[in-house]
């Protein structure tokens, strides 16, 4: 399996297909939705961004608990819940106790690794235990190398954001508004329907 470049190679190929697309990219490269996507603090977002590759040291324990408390909290905001709800969740698919699951999501304790692998699959996160493990420019890394792949397959000509282009609809738009408006979708539809439908008169009766 090739070996994923580096997190400098990763943002300088990604700010060019950027350029090259006509891309927002405050809205690609936006600190809060990245710190969002890989547990970090947003100010270590920022700092990688920015091409600092001094952080503050950490440990592998830090890493975790740290990781595990922002998507506890992210958690809690997203659903309503409440730390002694998500406690007794975790407590009944884990089979821990409910104190123990506390302190986990409060960042005070460290999981096992049997509990960091379900806790993987309870916040269904990618990348597995290095998820929680890994340096924070390997985190932010493992999330845009997918998106400079998706820019690189847009420069290489795929249909459906070939199709995007035409009617005004590009990748920003969908990260801004979260969907199409009405007539974007009809019109996106429409024109994947003929790209794969033949007119009625060329089909057999």
């Amino acid at each position: 399996m090739e070996a994923a470049p580096p997190l400098p190679q990763t943002l300088q190929r990604l700010r060019a297909l950027i350029q090259e697309q006509g891309l927002d990219q405050s809205a690609l490269l936006d600190p809060e939705n990245l710190a969002e996507q890989t547990a970090l603090p947003e100010e270590t977002v920022r700092t990688l961004l920015q091409g600092e590759a001094t952080l503050p040291a950490d440990s592998v324990n830090d890493r975790v608990r740290s990781r595990i408390r922002t998507l506890a909290q992210a958690y809690m905001r997203r659903t309503g819940s409440r730390m002694s709800d998500l406690a007794s969740r975790i407590s009944e698919r884990l089979g821990v106790s409910e104190v123990w699951a506390r302190l986990v999501c409060d960042g005070k304790k460290v999981p096992s690794v049997e509990l960091l692998h379900g806790l993987v699959g309870f916040f269904d996160v990618e990348g597995g235990e290095a998820f929680f493990t890994a340096p924070a420019d390997e985190a932010l890394n493992r999330v845009l190398i997918p998106l400079v792949d998706r820019l690189r397959t847009h420069e290489d000509g795929d249909p459906l954001l070939a199709l995007m282009d035409r009617y005004g609809v590009r990748a920003t738009d969908l990260r801004m508004h979260g969907s199409l408006t009405r007539e974007q979708l009809e019109r996106l539809l429409e024109g994947v329907l003929r790209s794969v439908v033949p007119p009625a008169e060329g089909r057999r009766q």
